[in-house]
């Protein structure tokens, strides 16, 4: 069974993927995440959880929802994780994550594709754009042979920067950069009510016709992305930058 989370649909698009390569089904944990909810799970195939890359590690919401879940059956588990460069040292606690649910580790396979985090970066242009999800496709469809082959996904040995990056970085990340104060919507809003429908963690409600933020946020870019009159900005650093939803 594959277990999904995103933001903008890349995680989607390679859970999707990856279900229809080796003949599984996929499962979008948006509902279970906002709604917490920690009902078992029983798969007798391998568990594969396709999610992305936040600061060099698995989301917190998804490690901290994997935390509280009964996943029966099956007690191998892959990970598909999508990121804008690399994912660093996430590897290492990964597999602390499965050693503290009685899982076995059976690799995580490295997916680069197109950057969404514009809190920080630039989102590439849609020519660029696809031609990144071209090349990530060979990515998803060799993992998805490991995964069908019941082998280990091969993983990489992490320099000093990856274990910083996974260590110290998302340390500090967390609790001075995932906030939501800088968020807000200008005269182009409507109040369609479309973010507050996309955020995973139901931190944002309509008031007044305008969006609120509750302070429980994840930095998952939906409700910029998909305000369909880019009326949300993240302070300065959003302004004048490309959107960006998964095509496919």
């Amino acid at each position: 069974m594959i277990l999904y989370f995103s933001g903008t649909g890349n995680s989607t698009y390679v859970a999707k993927l990856t279900a229809e390569l080796i003949g599984d089904e996929a499962i979008d944990l948006f509902e279970k995440i906002r709604n917490k909810d920690y009902s078992p799970m029983h798969s007798d195939k391998p568990w594969v959880v396709a999610a992305p890359i936040y600061c060099w590690q698995l989301p917190h919401v998804v490690r901290d929802w994997m935390m509280k879940m009964e996943l029966s059956g099956s007690k191998e588990i892959y990970f598909l994780m999508t990121c804008g460069s690399s994912v660093g040292n996430a590897e290492k606690y990964m597999k602390k994550l499965c050693e503290a649910k009685g899982l076995a580790f059976k690799g995580c396979a490295e997916i680069v594709m197109p950057e969404n985090y514009i809190a920080m970066f630039e989102a590439p242009d849609k020519g660029t754009a696809e031609r990144i999800i071209d090349v990530a496709e060979r990515s998803v469809k060799k993992a998805a042979g490991y995964i069908k082959e019941g082998k280990n996904i091969p993983g990489k040995a992490p320099g000093v920067k990856d274990k910083l990056l996974s260590s110290v970085v998302n340390m500090v990340y967390y609790p001075l950069i995932v906030k939501d104060k800088k968020f807000y919507a200008d005269n182009n809003c409507t109040g369609c009510g479309i973010c507050e429908a996309r955020c995973p963690l139901g931190n944002i409600e309509i008031s007044d016709g305008k969006p609120k933020w509750r302070g429980d946020c994840t930095h998952c870019m939906a409700c910029i992305a998909y305000c369909p009159e880019e009326a949300i900005e993240y302070g300065k650093a959003s302004e004048g930058k490309e959107r960006y939803i998964c095509p496919r």
